[in-house]
Parts: structure tokens; C-alpha cells; sequence
């Protein structure tokens, strides 16, 4: 295996202790691996430093990131084919790459194909991150000044390059699918449509969305089913552009928009709740104040809907660590519980859990569409925002999709009533007509 190509193919493969299941590519043009594999095309000798002071995921991400790296071919194939050699076995903690590269070391083989390494990377200096990775944070994790920053890093890279993502229905969740060939707008107005009727808002109740993105719950609610609604952001961007569209709608009189995280409010009771892809940035230590709160800003016979994002249980909790590549360059602090968990809290809340539904296929849908409008309009998209940033949101989301497709992860709609003390049925006797 002669070239820069075989020499790393040889030392991954070393190191993994596994077959690459992936063809690269290296800077001198030379190539090696199955040649019907997709292509792991290292574009540049960088690349290998940024591998070499942060082995691993993180080390991988940079580089991606960076456009030092980058692959010919299917990229839904190419992540399938590298998640077990790399995320998976990263699974046990931000340690374990780095632990399988100095255990590596302890053999005379590596340590000779590593000094070669170090040849083919050229300076020993560390590259400094892309400017696209999320700065150290300020404040106690989970305050109110670090989720504001966590929560700007993420939304407030322009409503524009959002747009041109998930498309006109500017829902960022995943969507409810009727079939698989439906287009994203019809289904993420019957997502929106299923949470009210699960709600089962009517004509002058109050609903508080938590966390309401661009608008569109509030929107949909107000105009379909006559209710006042208040949404709450920590995104001044996604503020400003949901205003704008309810003015647009005529809604101005119903719907109020506030930038104020969930902890600031103060105006209750709500008839209805709804929490859609907020929870995730609440975090462990946080979840049972948050479910608190929310049930005492409910009116008794309330109902709230919590649309969240679950990870397996691990049989250690404790040892439960955040995916660095998300953590730095998409949902900063950001964190998921099994659903097991979020039930059990809302319960200790004070929660009657009345349904739990599992729409995990629905989001790998939503995520491949999404990912097929960002490559449809990709120039236009590096100009909205920077050719880094395209690519985190590329890589995370085809990554994304695989891991709902493999049930890594999963996405469940939570309905819990704040019951009365009399017992009073809160929902018709059968409940999945989502009446009465």
C-alpha cells in the first residue's frame, strides 16, 4: 500500500483493530480501501494533526468542519459504515478514544506507524478549532445567562439559512408522516394539528408554547382552533421573524411573542401547555424544576404535551457523557434522557401521564428531507451563513437521521394532565380520538 493513503488506511486499521470499511483518499492523490466503498477524502496533511490533539470524535469533527476532510459518495453510507468504529465505541465516556490510542501505543507496531503518522502531519502544532465551534460558556450550567448563550448559538445563525432548511412550514421538530412520500409541509402541519387536538385546545383557551421556535405552533393554534396563545424564546432572531408572521397573519391581538425563559414566567394559569423539541436544553439537573413549573402553570385539568428526544438507558447512568461533536457545534449543553426517565419526572411532578407516543421513523423522514434541502441549495446556503457551519448542519443531520433509523435514539410525544383532586376524567374514554 504505497502513498499517504496506505500508510493511514494501515494505521487506522491498527488502531481499530478492524477492517476500514471506507476507501480514502489522501492529499497525494493516492488511494486505498474497498475500491466500491465510499470515499473518506483527506484533503490535506492538517487534517491528521487535528487527529493527532484530539484523537477521536472531536478530532474528526474539526476537521469536517474545517473542510480538511470531507466524502465522495454516500454520506448516509459512509457515517453507517464508520459509526461502530467510531461513535459507538466513543459511547463510554469523552476518555475512551484517547484510551484506545495510548493502549494502542503499548505495541511496537503502532508506536512505529504513529511516528510515521507524526511524518505524513508535518508540524507538531495544533490547529485551532474552526470558528464555527461554540466558545467556552460563562455561568453555572443550566443558568439563565449560559442557556440564553447555549440556545443563541444555535438559533441565531439567520432565519434566512433556517428557511432554506426546513422549508416554508419553519418547524424545527420532527414532523408526523402519513406516508413517506408526503411533503414535509402537509406533515408538519398535521404534527402541529395532532398536538392541539391531543391537547384538545378550544374556542378562548390559553396556551403557553414553551420554546416556540419561529412560531408556527402558536400560529397554528390560534388561527385553527381560536385559542390565545403566549410563545417564550431565548432567541431574539426567532423572535423578530415570529412576530412578523403573526402580524402578517392578522393574529397580533391573540398571539404574544416573548423572548423569557420558562423559569421567568409569572402570568399563569394555562389551560394547555406544549413543549416541542424544548427539553433537550433543560438538562438532568434542571428536569424536575422544569416539569415543576410547568405543572404549576397549568389550571387543574390542564393538559401539557412534551415532544422530546430519548436516548437509550445505559445500564450505568452515571457514566452518561454528551456527544462531543453536538456539544461544540450544535446544541451547546443541550442533553437526552430515556423516556422512562422524562415520564417518571413529570409523574413526580405531580403529572398523571396519560399517553406516550413513539414517532422515532417520523423524525429520520423529517431529518432526510431537511438534509435534502440543504444540498439542494447548498452554494446558497454557505453564503447565508459559512461553508463550516453548512457543513456541521450537514453532518449532523444525516447523522441524526441514522441514529433514529437505528434506534440509538428516539422521539416520543408525552401527554400528562394536571388531574384535579376530585379524579374528574380529564380525556374521553378512549383517548386517541384526541376529544372531548
Amino acid at each position: 500500500m504505497a502513498g499517504a493513503a496506505g500508510r493511514l488506511t494501515n494505521l487506522a486499521e491498527e488502531v481499530l483493530g478492524a477492517p476500514l470499511p471506507v476507501r480514502i483518499r489522501a492529499w497525494d492523490r493516492s488511494e486505498s480501501g474497498p475500491p466500491d466503498a465510499p470515499v473518506l477524502v483527506i484533503r490535506n496533511r492538517r487534517a491528521l494533526r487535528r487527529l493527532l490533539f484530539k484523537p477521536g470524535e472531536l478530532g474528526l469533527a474539526r476537521a469536517w468542519v474545517a473542510g480538511d476532510i470531507d466524502v465522495q459518495g454516500d454520506l448516509y453510507e459512509a457515517l453507517d459504515l464508520l459509526a461502530g468504529l467510531i461513535w459507538e465505541r466513543g459511547s463510554a465516556g469523552p476518555k475512551a478514544p484517547r484510551a484506545a490510542v495510548l493502549r494502542a501505543l503499548a505495541r511496537p507496531e503502532i508506536r512505529a506507524a504513529a511516528k510515521e503518522l507524526l511524518s505524513l502531519a508535518g508540524l507538531p502544532v495544533p490547529p485551532p478549532p474552526p470558528v464555527e465551534e461554540a466558545r467556552p460558556r460563562r455561568g453555572a450550567l443550566h443558568s439563565l445567562l449560559r442557556d440564553r448563550q447555549a440556545i443563541s448559538h444555535h438559533y441565531d445563525v439567520g432565519n434566512d439559512f433556517y428557511a432554506l432548511v426546513l422549508g416554508p412550514s419553519m418547524v424545527y421538530s420532527c414532523a408526523y408522516w402519513e406516508t413517506p412520500d408526503a411533503t414535509l409541509e402537509d406533515a408538519q402541519r398535521d404534527k402541529l394539528d395532532l398536538i392541539c387536538r391531543k391537547l384538545g385546545l378550544a374556542e378562548g383557551q390559553r396556551l403557553l408554547d414553551v420554546g416556540c421556535g419561529w412560531g408556527s405552533m402558536v400560529l397554528h393554534a390560534a388561527r385553527e382552533y381560536g385559542v390565545r396563545a403566549v410563545g417564550i424564546t431565548l432567541s431574539e432572531e426567532q423572535a423578530t421573524y415570529a412576530r412578523k408572521r403573526i402580524a402578517e397573519a392578522g393574529l397580533a391581538d391573540r398571539v404574544e411573542i416573548r423572548v423569557q425563559d420558562y423559569r421567568e414566567i409569572a402570568d399563569g394559569p394555562f389551560d394547555a401547555i406544549s413543549s416541542i423539541g424544548m427539553a433537550e436544553h433543560v438538562g438532568r439537573a434542571r428536569y424536575a424544576e422544569y416539569a415543576g413549573l410547568l405543572y404549576a402553570l397549568l389550571k387543574p385539568g390542564g393538559r401539557l404535551l412534551n415532544h422530546q428526544i430519548a436516548r437509550r438507558p445505559l445500564a450505568n447512568e452515571e457514566a452518561y457523557r454528551v456527544d462531543e461533536f453536538i456539544d461544540r457545534y450544535v446544541f451547546p449543553d443541550g442533553e437526552l434522557a430515556p423516556v422512562g426517565q422524562t415520564v417518571g419526572q413529570l409523574e413526580e411532578a405531580g403529572f398523571e401521564v396519560r399517553d406516550v407516543e413513539a414517532i422515532r421513523e417520523h423524525y429520520a423522514l423529517t431529518l432526510r428531507r431537511w438534509v435534502a434541502n440543504l444540498e439542494a441549495r447548498w452554494s446558497e446556503a454557505v453564503r447565508l451563513t459559512s461553508p463550516g457551519r453548512a457543513r456541521v448542519w450537514r453532518l449532523y443531520m444525516a447523522a441524526s437521521a441514522l441514529s433514529f433509523e437505528r434506534n440509538r435514539i428516539g422521539v416520543n410525544q408525552v401527554l400528562a394532565v394536571r388531574t384535579p383532586d376530585s379524579g374528574t376524567p380529564a380525556l374521553p374514554l378512549r383517548a386517541r380520538d384526541w376529544r372531548g
